[in-house]
């Protein structure tokens, strides 16, 4: 079925919160068979929603609203959708009786009551809980008994999902009552989806897409996606097969394909992060790692600690970014310093196994450059660094020359100094 997602709110507009319902409801449709024509972000105002929504109905077989179902002013979704459909507000009398379940009754006679939202309860006055419960005309709660907003209207043949802007309310009622209802409404004989997503780094996408343009075109039940995620790019495979055993022989016919071309520069899939895919990679082996950093701040360190139990095999950093920590805590000798420079190879491996001298691990990785947007010259241009890989037996530095703001420089640097790690234990080319 063809699908179109509206998420509504000035504070996804605005920018102030990330609109991630609208990708999470894309992804899970998308691997159960559906197409997704459309999403868009609207504004808190009852024209803008009520345009969407009747455009969208024009042009779908089905519409997932988010946000909007709250109890405040600016919550204005039921409103607009009655007007814009012509179907009066209604009040719905058993929906109230569940949002004032488990509020004292002295508390509701008040005037107030306090319904939970996350970060704490809100109080509530007893019209903006009655708000809760006007809904347009033909309202079908999706989950009767359950304290939190969603329903479906089905107009014109069409089912309309109006699910709540909370993230994980939204999740749930995606997941346990929209997907099966569609499921229920879909034609058994429809395709069935596979879809895998590689995760790509030291490749730009534009050389990606080059290499990868003889598997475009080839079968119309396959489909290649680029998409840039900053420092990475990711590549998907959508395979579409009008049976299960089809399906699958395509899957693995392309994945295997996409793998020989990408090769080592795939360094995992679908969910993985680098960060989680070299926790893998280290306590397999049973080895630990140190850090010493100057110009990403911390920022390894910070990719190492973001993965649960990473104390495991994470023994620790050092941010030395006054060259006088270089020789304090790192043991870099002043003459190197001088010689050198504090972005220099030399530096980088003395910090490296300064790093390892400190901290009891296998490997160190070390990072110095000039993140800018000051402090280039000629010789070492702004996005200059030098990242030092160190073990017991050998240290090496490698030069990069990266481009963009100090943050782009940063991240570039710090996923650079990870993705060496993981080549260097699994045996993969160190520089391409």
């Amino acid at each position: 079925m063809i699908g179109e997602i509206i998420a509504i709110g000035d504070e996804l507009t605005s920018g102030r919160i990330l609109n991630s319902t609208s990708y999470f409801a894309a992804s899970q449709l998308f691997g159960a068979g559906h197409e997704i024509i459309a999403m868009s972000t609207i504004g808190d105002t009852a024209e803008g929603i009520g345009i969407s929504l009747k455009r969208a109905l024009d042009r779908s077989d089905f519409v997932i609203v988010t946000g909007g179902l709250g109890a405040t002013s600016d919550d204005l979704t039921n409103e607009a959708v009655a007007e814009a459909l012509g179907r009066p507000v209604t009040f719905y009398p058993e929906l109230f009786e569940t949002i004032c379940t488990g509020f004292p009754q002295d508390d509701l006679s008040g005037g107030t009551g306090t319904l939970g939202q996350p970060g704490g309860l809100l109080p509530l006055s007893r019209p903006q809980l009655e708000k809760l419960a006007w809904l347009p005309e033909g309202a079908i709660i999706l989950k009767p008994g359950a304290r939190m907003a969603g329903y479906m209207l089905v107009h014109n043949e069409r089912p309309i999902f109006f699910l709540p802007g909370v993230p994980y309310e939204m999740k749930e009622l995606l997941v346990d009552r929209v997907i099966p209802f569609l499921d229920a409404r879909t034609d058994k004989k429809a395709r069935h989806v596979s879809q895998k997503v590689y995760k790509v780094f030291g490749l730009p996408e534009i050389e990606i897409n080059r290499v990868m343009k003889r598997l475009e075109g080839q079968d119309a039940r396959i489909r290649i996606g680029y998409y840039p995620v900053f420092p990475e790019v990711h590549v998907s495979l959508s395979v579409f097969g009008e049976t299960r055993a089809e399906n699958g022989m395509l899957f693995k016919q392309y994945d295997l394909e996409i793998m020989a071309i990408l090769s080592h520069h795939v360094y995992g899939v679908d969910d993985e992060s680098l960060e989680t895919v070299l926790a893998a990679l280290l306590r397999k082996r049973k080895l630990r790692v140190a850090v010493a950093e100057s110009c990403t701040g911390g920022l390894v360190s910070h990719k190492f600690t973001k993965v649960p139990g990473s104390s495991e095999y994470f023994m620790g950093g050092v941010v030395a970014y006054n060259n006088e920590l270089k020789e304090r805590l790192l043991g870099v000798s002043v003459d190197t310093l001088s010689q050198f420079g504090a972005v220099s190879g030399p530096v980088a491996q003395a910090m490296a196994r300064g790093a390892l001298a400190l901290i009891p691990a296998d490997y160190a990785l070390s990072v110095t450059g000039i993140a800018g947007p000051d402090g280039g010259s000629r010789e070492k241009p702004v996005g200059t660094v030098y990242i030092g890989l160190a073990t017991r037996f050998e240290t090496r530095d490698f030069l990069y020359r990266f481009s963009g703001n100090r943050w782009q420089v940063q991240a570039l640097s710090t996923f650079t100094a990870l993705e060496l790690l993981r080549r260097k234990l699994l045996g993969l080319p160190l520089v391409d």
